[in-house]
């Protein structure tokens, strides 16, 4: 059976992350796609120009549709911009029976916040006790903590752990900021910690890739595959992409990944 999984995030218009990236995330780890918006931007390889944020009321009313009508097997949530959206997409998702992948996104690769810091209370109370799984990166993780961001992997693990007892089910804490070294993610779960390492690519191309790992994440879920295994899955997953990332020429800044990398190699 093919999982049908939701994203709910904002809309990247040069397709290397948001909704566009989760949608060829899904596709690529054979997932049917479906999205509601919470947000449009304007960006690009660079950076973000902009920023318009759904209504309320109409993410409600997507999510709500789309429950009327469609089995939905996970879901993945990304870009929710403010409180309201927060409050709104978790009240939305109640009595939802499927695993649910968050992806904290706050800060775009380019520097450009995404999430407004008086919201960050928001996403603590009503998302991470609903969460499945909270895929945050080390900037992220320290914003959700309030501390200084992690710069071993020894202080990484411990934040890990941090996060789990915010009321998480599960962490999966991405470490690519790590410098000086494999690129080395923690799974954290209240059975244990397992690491999940991988060759670092000397690549800029690594637009988007919080969103497309959180939607493999999700989609591996959907196929009934148990964490630890859908996380290994997603893994592998997420470093090919990266390192396919300069087949592709997109931008003049962070480029994307490359999300159908298998694709090529089957047709080539």
């Amino acid at each position: 059976m093919i999982p049908n999984i939701l994203s709910i995030a904002g809309s990247d218009p040069s397709g290397g992350a948001g909704i566009q990236a989760d949608i060829k995330a899904i596709s690529a780890n054979g997932g049917y796609a479906m999205a509601a918006l919470t947000g449009l931007t304007a960006q690009n390889t660079t950076g973000v120009q902009g920023v318009d944020m759904v209504a309320p009321a109409m993410i409600a009313q997507q999510i709500a549709s789309l429950r009327a009508d469609i089995r939905i097997d996970a879901v993945k949530i990304g870009m929710l911009g403010d409180a309201r959206t927060i409050e709104t997409v978790a009240k939305a998702l109640e009595g939802l029976d499927a695993p649910v992948v968050l992806d904290p996104v706050m800060v775009a690769k380019g520097g450009d916040r995404l999430l407004a810091a008086e919201a960050v209370s928001a996403l603590r109370t009503h998302l991470l006790p609903r969460a499945t799984l909270l895929t945050p990166n080390l900037p992220e993780a320290a914003d959700l903590l309030e501390h200084p961001e992690a710069t071993t992997l020894d202080q990484m693990r411990a934040q890990a752990e941090q996060l789990l007892a915010l009321d998480c089910a599960a962490v999966f804490l991405k470490g690519g900021h790590l410098q000086d070294m494999d690129a080395i993610d923690l799974l954290v779960t209240p059975d244990g910690t397992t690491e999940l390492p991988a060759p670092r690519t000397a690549t800029r191309n690594t637009h988007g890739t919080g969103c497309t790992l959180s939607s493999a994440l999700a989609t591996q879920l959907g196929h009934g595959h148990a964490l630890p295994d859908a996380a290994r899955r997603a893994k592998a997953y997420i470093s090919a992409a990266i390192a396919a990332a300069d087949m592709l020429d997109v931008g003049q800044g962070h480029g994307p990944v490359h999300h159908f990398h298998a694709l090529k190699k089957a047709t080539s």
